[in-house]
């Protein structure tokens, strides 16, 4: 997840693909929502580029243990990045500071009622050496779609009437996978995650892919696996390709 928006992306927001050779590249079928095997994307785990980010396709891609981050004049890139970063509900780690924000109620929490603004604060925040962002219209036009079908879920935490983080994903099954986060106010997205988790685990939720192990997530109690550990997990909570 991304300083005072953590992102959940595996590689860090500040950053974009570096060049690829097109032609080492594996093109997407338009007609073929299947993906090439995870174990075939390149050392920064970039699988696939695709023309569309139609719900089935990125549905299919979550099943697949792979994810869309990054579009260049309207294609879309895939990623499988290996390790992979991911939080179990019994691991999340609620430190002193944090029990204290919760002690003193400093913040309020609502689910899903607000999803498309948590896209747009988390595409509209500004980070340290972010020229742009990787969430572009048609990516909040796709997820937005994928929340009014059910799938992509959000929490917003608000000051008072003020939005001042949240943070937004895929649900599907027993497996959340994170996307962003934001915050205009200190430990308002560490908050925000913490009660989300809080209340997945409460659903059934038995895994949070974070894509990326960053410090932040690592102090909230991420860990990393291997790739191949990762896809037997999903493969374990039934989410598996159609």
């Amino acid at each position: 997840m991304c300083g005072i928006c953590q992102c959940f992306t595996l590689i860090p927001h500040v950053l974009y693909p570096k060049p690829h050779n097109p032609l080492a590249v594996f093109w997407l079928d338009d007609d073929d929502l299947s993906f090439p095997p995870p174990e075939q994307a390149d050392e920064d785990g970039l699988l696939a580029v695709g023309t569309d980010l139609r719900p089935e396709r990125v549905l299919e891609a979550y099943r697949s243990g792979v994810f869309p981050w990054f579009e260049d004049d309207g294609h879309f890139f895939w990623f499988s990045p290996d390790p992979r970063a991911v939080l179990f509900p019994a691991d999340l780690k609620v430190h002193k500071s944090m029990r204290s924000v919760f002690n003193q109620q400093k913040f309020s929490y609502t689910f899903d009622l607000h999803f498309k603004a948590v896209m747009e604060a988390c595409a509209s925040t500004r980070r340290p050496g972010q020229a742009g962002t990787w969430i572009t219209p048609a990516f909040v036009d796709a997820y937005v779609r994928l929340h009014q079908m059910g799938y992509a879920r959000s929490v917003e935490v608000w000051e008072a009437d003020r939005l001042v983080g949240g943070l937004y994903g895929i649900l599907i099954g027993k497996v959340f996978f994170g996307e962003s986060m934001f915050s205009t106010v200190p430990n308002a997205s560490k908050a925000g995650f913490i009660r989300f988790v809080q209340e997945l685990e409460r659903k059934g939720v038995a895994m949070i892919d974070c894509q990326q192990d960053t410090e932040h997530l690592q102090s909230l109690g991420s860990r990393a696996i291997s790739r191949f550990d990762f896809l037997q997990l999903l493969e374990r909570h039934g989410i598996v390709p159609t």
